[in-house]
């Protein structure tokens, strides 16, 4: 009997402490049942939450229960298709729940305090639900387990709280897109175990903290899109795992700190777009490591010749649009074998294309070449044969990121964006996605001719020589180049015909010779005949055909020319003879009119002068009409 006690004691124990997990479990099932309620829409996935079916909560869609004790640890709504709010959720009912994600819904409403009620969570993903509103509750700072908090790409407003300096076990914040005002607090210092920061495409206001030098395991930041001044903090010196810095489209100004290369693993530095002066920091590349640089639209004056002397990884470097003052060959001390876009647009770069030994700057891998409204002089190089990357189509291709350990995601950190002017407009590459292949050296001074070695790089997709003083003629094999989407030669000297190989550029789409001195009868092709704007071509007084008028048809004008040139022959004979019938007239007569030998002499003199004179002026206009020949 005492064995029977023994063993019904341990029953009732058993029972007595299961009964409370079952109760929490009967408390989430309720809770998210009451949720689906109240939502106005949802896919047919969450059908199988129901109170009839709360023994089999973890089997539910969409959720994750703990293997033991039976508790909702994860809730993942992705594409569920979800209206309504999250008023009526009751976050206290999941004191266990690690993961929450709401993603790519139709939620609406705000954000509720009561989401500080998941003190165990670890992540914390609402993103893709554009009519969420109100600001991020202050509440956010309880969430002490956090690890990655992405809040992006909602309808929010406000401030970014003080408060998330709490979330001193953060590793990931995302903060895109959610309208933010406001400057950044300085509590984002605290959070010392933090990786990856992301607070782009906001309206924040003020300067970067200096407490941003505390976060020193710091990888990834980026602050792009927003309106932020001031200098650019010494204190990211700090940063020395910092492998991506994105800051472009903001209003920070100044001269860059020296020291902005000390990572040894910095590989993307994106500044484009704001008001920097002064030269452009020479220790990027120290760390071995740098492959974007993108520093368009500022106000750099100049580049020190040992800042690229070790970028031998160096992938895409963009200046554009700067008051850079440089010899083009002393910006690259060794030239990058990997360097595929090189942009210095509107500067003051002077000197030539060629180095000091004659030969062409050697970028093998180059793709995009953007040299456009600088000062280079001399021809333009006519050995491409090492330009390999732009020699052949090159592919479409995606890069993958690895942001934190354990999740490979596709991320737009690397991304380069870079403004090219194609077909008479500008455009936006994004380089991440793929090449595009292409050369733009116009509103330079370059002279001499167009090299046949031009139509070698067989990849070339827009062409861009306009606005120099280029001489001679269009290379007969431009046909060649059969992926050539746009070519603009504007505003040359160049002369001679439309080479009949254009015929062949069956891709062109925008074309532009005009204010040249070209000739002759333009070709004839399926492409060339969708060109129908005249303008393309004007300019060139001696050019005829579509879109421009007809030439004249050879035949015809030369038959035309043969006839009129027998009719001026005739009209001289019959000049001739008239004379010389007049001429031998007053030769006859004036023997008999003039009996004295003195006054014989001085007529037949006087004739013979005028004779001569008159001979002399009819051969001058023959002479004349014959040089004009037809009009």
């Amino acid at each position: 009997m005492k064995h029977i006690h023994l063993l019904l004691s341990c029953i009732c124990f058993l029972l007595s402490a299961t009964a409370p997990v079952r109760a929490n479990i009967q408390l989430e099932a309720a809770a998210l049942v009451n949720w689906k309620a109240s939502l106005a829409g949802a896919d047919g996935s969450l059908e199988s939450w129901s109170l009839a079916n709360s023994t089999n909560l973890c089997r539910w869609s969409h959720i994750t229960c703990d293997p033991e004790a039976g508790h909702i640890t994860e809730l993942n709504l992705w594409d569920t298709s979800l209206n309504g709010t999250l008023d009526e959720l009751d976050f206290s009912a999941f004191p266990h729940m690690k993961e929450l994600r709401l993603v790519n819904n139709g939620l609406h409403g705000t954000i509720p305090t009561r989401i500080g009620n998941l003190t165990s969570l670890i992540m914390l993903e609402i993103r893709s639900n554009p009519y969420l509103r109100g600001a991020i509750p202050r509440s956010i700072g309880q969430l002490k387990n956090l690890v990655v908090l992405q809040l992006s790409f909602l309808g929010l407003d406000g401030t970014l709280p003080e408060e998330v300096g709490n979330l001193t076990s953060l590793e990931e914040l995302d903060l895109r897109s959610v309208t933010l005002t406001g400057s950044i607090p300085l509590t984002i210092g605290m959070l010392v175990k933090l990786g990856s920061l992301d607070l782009s495409h906001n309206n924040l206001t003020g300067s970067i903290p200096l407490e941003i030098g505390n976060v020193t395991v710091l990888q990834f930041t980026v602050f792009s899109w927003n309106y932020l001044d001031g200098q650019l903090p010494s204190t990211i010196s700090h940063l020395t795992e910092l492998q991506i810095l994105l800051l472009s489209e903001n209003q920070l100004g100044g001269h860059i700190f020296p020291e902005l290369g000390n990572s040894s693993l910095l590989s993307t530095i994106d500044v484009a777009k704001n008001n920097f002066s002064g030269l452009f920091p020479s220790s990027v590349c120290e760390g071995g490591a740098l492959k974007t640089i993108s520093a368009g639209y500022n106000g750099f004056t100049g580049i020190h010749q040992q800042t690229f002397q070790n970028c031998t990884t160096l992938v895409h470097v963009d200046f554009t649009a700067n008051n850079i003052v440089a010899e083009l060959r002393d910006c690259f001390g060794e030239y990058p074998e990997s360097l595929s876009l090189m942009a210095f647009s509107q500067n003051q770069l002077y000197g030539s294309l060629l180095t000091e030994q004659g030969e062409i700057l050697q970028f093998r891998q180059l793709q995009l070449l953007d040299l456009s409204k600088n000062r280079l002089t001399g021809p333009i190089p006519d050995d491409f044969t090492n330009f390999t990357g732009m020699i052949q189509e090159q592919e479409i291709t995606d890069t993958i990121y690895n942001l934190r350990k354990g999740a490979t995601v596709g991320m737009d950190f690397d991304r380069e964006e870079i403004e090219i002017v194609w077909k008479n407009a500008g455009r936006v590459y994004n380089l991440w996605k793929g090449a595009v292949v292409g050369m733009d050296l116009s509103d330079n001074f370059l002279s001499q001719e167009i090299p046949n070695g031009l139509t070698t790089l067989l990849g070339l997709r827009y062409l861009n020589l306009s606005g120099n003083h280029l001489l001679g003629s269009i290379p007969n094999d431009i046909g060649n180049l059969v992926l050539l989407e746009s070519l603009d030669l504007r505003q040359n000297q160049l002369s001679g015909g439309i080479p009949p190989s254009f015929a062949a550029l069956k891709s062109m789409s925008v074309l532009n010779l005009s204010y040249n001195g070209l000739s002759g009868r333009i070709p004839t092709g399926n492409q060339l005949q969708t060109l129908v704007d005249p303008s393309i071509y004007s300019h060139n007084p001696g050019l005829c055909g579509f879109p421009l008028e007809d030439c004249m048809n050879s035949s015809t004008s030369t038959r035309n020319e043969v006839g009129q040139a027998g009719d001026r022959e005739t009209l001289w004979v019959y000049c001739f003879v008239a004379a010389g019938f007049i001429f031998g007239f007053w030769l006859h007569w004036g023997m008999f009119l003039f009996y004295s030998e003195t006054w014989r002499c001085a007529f037949h003199q006087y004739v013979d002068n005028m004779e001569g004179k008159v001979s002399k002026k009819i051969y001058s206009y023959m002479s004349c009409f014959r040089a004009k020949g037809p009009e």
